[in-house]
């Protein structure tokens, strides 16, 4: 018998299904409820004593939901005596309120941080946190694993003519300049002014792109305002071709049709959030083999960073 298990929440099913089959082993069995008023039941079908236990579930909207049904799950674990849980969050939600931009003002990351800890969870691994400090919350282990290795890969594929890598935003220059070293290409900026949440204007662009196929990296992308609106006006400025590659595809509210019906060429996205409905310029790449080979090192206490030092 395997010294670990792996229990599926109801956020990504399938993407919990294709880290099963990455590590040749069944899901574990759980029942997963609901009472008629909305209430989670949940009851663990198998024995964990004594068992590293990993629940894959990423707090994705709903994110309310998902997140009280991976506290749940995790105190049925804990009661029924699991020697560790191991939380894998390919999206951490409530990441981008991680500090008091203005008076009066949770820092919600920090509580949801509080609130997987008090429930039980002894270490979390997850993909691409908005800030990095959301480590810090955590008095527990936590892997923030690098979407890079994905989208490294796929852009090496595409055999572009005149490539160069953008950062849609002042705050991203971190992550695009990590892009563009590991590529060994040049990176522009894209300065946008932010008057209130979900809602950009783009400014200025700050390097040169005429005649560039331009690849613009981020770690989410919700509304797509920002992203299209970049689009628009780097081929405004010559640009041959704009590509997206953003880690989690929250993609709410109008996203869909700016993508469809923008100057967005490409959007390359990670499977860590199922998306809601097909759209031709969107390109899905899967995370299962990188999660499983986590969960795998993790419970034989093999080194994570290892895996992506070759990038």
């Amino acid at each position: 018998m395997s010294g670990y298990m792996i229990f599926s929440g109801t956020a990504n099913p399938k993407l919990s299904q294709e880290i099963a089959k990455y590590l040749d082993m069944p899901l574990s069995k759980a029942s997963l409820k609901r009472f008629s008023d909305g209430e989670i039941s949940v009851q663990i079908a198998e024995s964990v004593r004594g068992k590293d236990v990993f629940i894959i579930q990423p707090t994705c909207a709903p994110t309310n939901d998902n997140l009280m049904e991976l506290l749940i799950m995790t105190d049925a674990l804990k009661r029924s005596s699991a020697k560790s849980i191991t939380a894998v969050v390919p999206y951490y939600g409530y990441a981008r309120q991680d500090r008091k931009a203005a008076p009066r003002v949770p820092i919600s990351a920090k509580l949801v941080a509080n609130l997987m800890e008090t429930a039980g969870i002894t270490r979390v691994v997850t993909v691409d946190l908005h800030a990095s400090q959301i480590q810090g919350f955590f008095d527990i282990p936590v892997d923030n694993l690098y979407g890079a290795i994905l989208f490294v890969e796929y852009i090496k594929k595409k055999k572009f003519a005149n490539p160069i890598i953008a950062s849609p935003d002042i705050g991203g220059v971190a992550r695009a300049r990590y892009f563009a070293e590991k590529l060994g290409l040049d990176m522009i900026i894209v300065d946008k002014r932010r008057e209130k949440a979900n809602e950009s204007e783009v400014m200025n662009v700050i390097g040169e792109v005429k005649g560039k196929d331009v690849i613009m990296i981020d770690d989410m992308i919700d509304t797509a305002g920002t992203m299209v609106k970049a689009a628009a006006s780097l081929k405004g400025l010559g640009a041959t071709s704009v590509m997206a590659c953003c880690t989690h595809p929250v993609l709410s509210g109008p996203a869909y049709e700016r993508i469809e019906t923008g100057e967005l060429d490409e959007l390359v996205v990670a499977n860590t959030i199922p998306l809601k409905e097909e759209n031709s310029k969107i390109k899905v790449l899967s995370t299962a083999s990188i999660l499983g080979e986590v969960i795998r090192r993790v419970h034989n206490n093999e080194s994570v960073n290892s895996l992506f030092e070759t990038i």
